[in-house]
């Protein structure tokens, strides 16, 4: 164990010159582009390879200088904010070198590349390694967890150095046993090789220990990890000198989860021993903040993706590509980095899915809460009709009636009260860290901490100006105003207009802190147009036009117990690329698979296969003149579409066809598609409208006849009108662009 510190070293005055042999010459795929450089040189060129160059953290960048030859190259200096300093500058291809630039200050930098007769500079703006950079102030509190932190090799971190949680950079080092598929810790610096130590044939032919290094430290709060196969026994690794066990390729992984996701640094990543993907010569990178249960605020996970990945360039250079990899609250993850800051990922593989978790996940928990209690809980309304088990299902639009009390505890994300003696699916202010349990709000003491994901998005949604509160609410992008509930099981005869009356005008909404009241329950205005003009609602139109992706799961719509993972979040996301960009070419849908890397039979071994050759097939197009995103869509593997297996018959069969939402195909037959009480109330398959907007109700629009009693009602329950999806949105709000910032940094700032 050790503090990984290769390239540290005091800046002096003088430039080593290296030349690296047997490296690809090729461009990277998805690397982050855009030098703001400056300068008279019309051919020297300055590029920051390991993040945006206003993005920069920890006073180290990697960067490359084109146009330079061997003559210009062994006479260039450095010079960083006017002073000289050392840095090892290496060949990478034709008038191609590159740096590892290190000393920069917190702020403005300018790094010049000097020759004798030329000079070209380019501005970088650093920042603290802690952050943050672009998602806002650090929110406060935030609870140190590297004393409980799980180590690789076993163990835990051991205390924080500081306020920031920040840790020494330790490297460890595992081996597999022959005959055994748990790893064991391996002395670096044993003279031999454990005895029992198994081998591994990489593809090519070459066999190496399979011994696995794997890199734990600190940024931006999180606890990262970054774990490959390598033997230490070789060469240290460094940007121009990889590890013989790693295909120059990486793979993001992500943890699931929402519910319990905040002031918290983790105690986990996203799972980076994974001998699966090793063994096909990936790098695994992860981070504590990219586990949605210890931080449900994408936001803040696409932050630390950046700054994850700009470790992993500066330790380990620029991978070929990066492959997002996560599975519910990792696919809110992979899908909203993809599309807010491109480049970070090239493609990704993403699993029980949805678009992002405040439209189809907690619209449609916060409405199975309301049908929870209208149905099952609220006081009995004189003379209602009551509602059979299939006149619930066509209100909720589930497949199972389970699924109402099932995803009405997943509401529990935007439950800010403690209240003592409920069940822990209802008590609200959920934590498992009695440090936070102490200070949260109650029933009794509204004023305590607010854990909901709302709360935890501060700096995005801002404070509600009309809270009466001591401590500021947020401001919530949560709306059923004009939402008919149950209108679709009204046209087709399946409720009567009588119930229809009932369940509208008694199903109500909910107060700032998750109470029930009979109105419905109100978006605010400035919230609303934050989340859909920034991206914390899924666009499709941003970087995720340009990034292919491969969504598969295990179907669980009709499973007894109900189940928030339907395969309609996917068809939803599916709907957004296509409002975006007119189709959704480069979206694979796979279904009912065997989601594991079994050499004779596992899926999600082909699924990776396909991946790759896709991004390297992108990175080999020669159709230059097309756009990108047509780039990407040619480059798709032809044997690569829509997948749904049989597995009632054996051997199980595969079909490949159309995913088709509600279709007609043996895929639709196989593996029926549900709704949501959000669709079954006439919304739209995107389920992406936060605030609808409203008109006046129109008698003739119904397939019913309501009496005058039954029209009062309607008209009192709906003072405003009710909701005409077809125009979509209250207001026109466009996406700002991709690559924003909340703060600090001052570039692509969000305009609010």
């Amino acid at each position: 164990m050790k503090k990984d510190s290769p390239f540290k070293s005091a800046g002096l005055v003088y430039l080593s010159l290296f030349f690296l042999g047997g490296c690809s010459t090729d461009e990277p795929v998805g690397t982050v582009i855009g030098p703001l450089d400056q300068g008279n040189s019309e051919l020297l060129t300055i590029e920051v390879l390991s993040s945006k160059p206003w993005l920069v953290t920890g006073g180290d960048a990697l960067v490359e200088i084109a146009n330079l030859d061997q003559e210009n190259a062994s006479n260039a200096e450095f010079i960083l904010n006017n002073r000289t300093i050392e840095a090892k500058l290496v060949k990478t291809g034709i008038e191609k070198w590159q740096a590892l630039i290190q000393g920069m200050v917190v702020g403005e930098n300018i790094l010049e590349v000097k020759l004798i007769e030329e000079a070209k500079s380019i501005t970088i703006n650093n920042y603290n390694e802690s952050g943050p950079i672009i998602s806002g102030p650090h929110q406060e509190p935030y609870i140190c967890q590297t004393e409980s932190f799980e180590l690789a090799v076993g163990g835990t971190l051991g205390p924080a150095l500081d306020d920031n949680c920040d840790i020494e950079t330790r490297i460890d080092y595992l081996y597999r046993p022959v005959n055994t598929n748990v790893f064991r810790p391996f002395e670096e610096n044993s003279e031999d090789y454990p005895s029992d130590l198994s081998f591994i044939t990489l593809e090519g032919g070459v066999t190496i220990p399979y011994v696995i290094r794997v890199e734990t430290g600190t940024v931006n709060r999180a606890v990262y990890e970054i774990a490959m196969l390598h033997n230490p026994k070789e060469v240290q690794i460094s940007p121009w000198n990889r590890s013989t066990g790693w295909n120059g390729k990486l793979i993001y992984t992500h943890g699931g989860g929402c519910r319990g996701g905040w002031y918290r640094q983790g105690t986990r990543a996203g799972g980076v021993i994974r001998p699966e993907l090793f063994e096909i010569g990936y790098a695994v990178a992860s981070s504590s903040l990219n586990v949605f249960g210890q931080n449900c605020n994408d936001l803040l996970a696409s932050e630390t993706h950046i700054m994850v990945k700009e470790k992993f360039i500066e330790g380990y250079g620029v991978p070929e590509f990066t492959i997002g990899f996560g599975a519910s609250g990792g696919s809110y993850q992979a899908h909203q980095t993809a599309d807010n800051y491109p480049g970070v990922f090239d493609g990704i593989i993403v699993s029980a899915s949805f678009p992002d978790v405040i439209t189809s996940t907690t619209f449609t928990s916060v409405d199975a809460r309301l049908l929870y209690r209208f149905f099952d809980q609220s006081d009995p309304i004189t003379d209602r009709v009551e509602f059979s088990e299939e006149q619930k299902l066509a209100v909720s639009g589930f497949g199972v009636l389970a699924s109402i009390p099932n995803l009405s505890r997943s509401a529990a994300r935007v439950d800010p009260i403690y209240r003592e003696g409920e069940d822990r699916e209802y008590a609200g202010g959920e934590t498992d860290l009695a440090a936070l349990a102490s200070q949260r709000a109650t029933s009794e003491e509204k004023n305590g901490l607010r854990m909901t994901l709302y709360d935890h998005g501060w700096n995005i949604y801002g404070q509600d100006p009309l809270s009466l509160s001591e401590r500021a609410m947020i401001m919530r992008p949560l709306d059923n105003v004009g939402v008919q509930y149950g209108l679709e099981a009204l046209s087709g005869g399946i409720i009567s207009p009588q119930q229809f009356v009932d369940l509208n005008s008694g199903i109500g909404g909910f107060d700032e802190n998750l109470d029930h009241v009979p109105t419905r329950h109100r978006a605010e205005p400035a919230a609303t147009r934050i989340a859909l003009s920034t991206g914390r609602v899924l666009f499709g139109g941003g970087g995720l036009s340009t990034t292919p992706v491969i969504d598969y799961r295990t179907y669980t719509d009709l499973v007894p117990t109900g189940d928030l993972h339907m395969v309609g979040h996917q068809f939803s996301t599916r709907a957004r690329l296509i409002n975006a960009n007119g189709n959704s070419a480069n979206h694979v849908m796979k279904i009912g698979g065997k989601w594991d890397f079994d050499k004779s039979d596992g899926d999600l071994a082909d699924i990776f296969a396909q991946m790759d050759a896709w991004l390297v097939a992108i990175k080999n197009s020669p159709l230059a003149d097309l756009s990108q995103r047509d780039r990407v869509i040619e480059a798709k593997p032809p044997a690569l579409g829509d997948t749904c297996w049989d597995n009632e018959v054996t051997p199980r069969v595969e079909h490949v066809q159309e995913q088709q939402y509600q279709g007609d195909n043996l895929c639709s037959e196989l593996y029926p598609a549900f709704s949501s009480p959000r669709q079954a109330s006439g919304g739209p398959l995107a389920n992406n409208i936060i605030k609808c907007t409203l008109k006046e109700i129109n008698w003739a629009d119904y397939e019913v006849e309501f009496s005058s009693e039954q029209r009062e009602v309607l008209k009192r329950t709906f003072p405003d009108g009710v909701c005409d999806w077809i125009s979509g949105e209250s207001e026109s709000i466009s996406y700002q662009g991709t690559w924003l910032s909340f703060g600090p940094s001052p570039v692509n700032q969000v305009a609010r």
